[in-house]
């Protein structure tokens, strides 16, 4: 049975081959699914109820030594507490520009170019952006972004 992900990383099943559009199908069926091809088969045993999904990668070390090594709060929330909720502001600010109507998420497809964006804004640091948002949070912003993205590509 072919199946479809939706922009949200929902897989939509579809209901044979020669579906072609969206009108002509009569059972769209979704549930979350990370990881899978845009395109692809399900297997004929599959399930078709919404599956459990699986647990959120560990970002932190199991074992409690090394964990209690990394002081995110003292080292990071206490540093910084002031940039760091101006980060999450603009996160939702973001958002909202480009997800109206959609709970908070990160959708990489809408932007790709972290460096390039941060180097942009950074010409400007120390100013607010037309959207009444500084453009060194906007920098903050992309660096993190760039940085979660080399920690992902080093992981797989």
């Amino acid at each position: 049975m072919p199946f479809l992900e939706d922009e949200d990383g929902h897989v939509i099943y579809r209901g044979n081959e020669t579906t072609k559009r969206d009108d002509e199908l009569p059972d769209v069926f979704r549930v979350k699914c990370k990881g899978v091809a845009i395109v692809g088969e399900i297997p004929s045993h599959a399930s078709l109820h919404p599956a459990t999904p699986p647990p959120p990668p560990a970002h932190l070390p199991a074992e409690a030594a090394a964990r209690k090594g990394i002081p995110l709060y003292s080292g990071l929330v206490r540093y910084f507490p002031d940039a760091i909720i101006a980060v999450a502001e603009l996160s939702r600010i973001g958002n909202d520009q480009h997800n109206p109507g959609k709970p908070l998420h990160w959708d990489r497809t809408k932007s790709q170019d972290e460096l390039d964006a941060l180097t942009r804004h950074l010409v400007d640091a120390g100013t607010v952006d037309t959207d009444n948002v500084r453009h060194s949070t906007k920098v903050a912003w992309r660096a993190l972004a760039n940085l979660q993205k080399e920690i992902e590509r080093l992981q797989k």
